[in-house]
């Protein structure tokens, strides 16, 4: 079937809307923060009369950013290996096993999905709170509470774009390696994670970009000490000043560690999330 002309036109016409609709903001964070802050807060110009690099290494000293990122990495991080490990165990059961609750199982876990997170900001609070109370454990203003905080975002897409993916994997190979000597374990180690590998990059970099760019928990379950980045971006504004140029510096590295895994990885990104949707 051949395009019309007009199609034709009007492809084109959407791509390049789409495309100037992503580039020119992206085009005025980087030269914002390659202006000084007195031509920031002048008159809005396309393009810097006086670059400078300042606003790059001003970012460290203004705001704490270094300690913030490393805090941003050990969450985001531990969140992603974390919600693949309970991800890809839970996905097995539901692919290859057939058990009571199953169905009720998944609908629950899918459902979960509707909601917006906000409603769940207090009832975690809270249950945190008892938890503390009750046992003498912190997790409010600790790394590993704003952790499991980010596990019930990422856990129930996770579990259910793998179990579409481990669907797509034929059982004989199971089989055939238990066949072998393997049981379910050794199946799913030596067979079935290998052929999974584009569905399992996809959900750590969903996991990842999920709990990198969080404000509104990371708000509230956090305090000086363990802030991740997306909250100490706000300190560039105080009660005297907003440090424009720095927050666009501050905004440029804080999207490196995302958009480098995702151009090493976009393939198997582009693959895993293709085959979860449809399987």
């Amino acid at each position: 079937m051949r395009e019309t002309t007009s199609s034709r036109v009007f492809r084109w016409v959407v791509i390049v809307v789409l495309t100037l609709f992503t580039a020119v903001p992206l085009y005025v964070m980087v030269t914002t923060s390659l202006k000084p802050l007195s031509d920031v807060q002048g008159a809005f110009t396309w393009w810097p009369t006086n670059i400078t690099f300042q606003p790059f290494i001003d970012m460290w000293t203004t705001v704490p950013l270094a300690s913030y990122f490393v805090n941003s990495l050990i969450v985001a991080t531990s969140a992603t290996l974390l919600s693949l490990i309970v991800a890809v165990f839970a996905a097995y059961a539901v692919s290859r096993y057939r058990f009571k609750g199953r169905s009720v199982f998944t609908t629950t876990v899918l459902s979960t999905q509707m909601f917006p997170g906000v409603l769940f900001l207090l009832p975690l609070f809270l249950i945190f709170v008892n938890i503390n109370q009750a046992v003498g454990i912190q997790l409010v203003g600790t790394r590993w509470g704003l952790v499991i905080t980010y596990l019930t975002f990422a856990l129930p897409f996770s579990i259910w774009m793998l179990a579409g993916y481990f669907d797509g994997i034929p059982r004989d190979l199971d089989e055939a390696a238990m066949v072998d000597g393997s049981g379910a374990m050794g199946a799913l180690w030596h067979v079935v994670l290998p052929a999974a590998k584009p569905g399992l990059i996809a959900v750590a970099i969903y996991s990842f970009m999920t709990s990198w760019g969080e404000v509104l928990f990371a708000s509230v379950m956090t305090t000086d000490e363990n802030r991740t980045l997306a909250v100490g971006l706000q300190l560039y504004s105080t009660q005297t000043n907003v440090y424009w140029n720095q927050i666009m510096a501050a905004s440029l590295v804080v999207s490196i560690p995302i958009v480098v895994a995702f151009l090493l990885l976009q393939r198997s990104f582009v693959a895993g999330l293709t085959a979860g949707a449809v399987k």
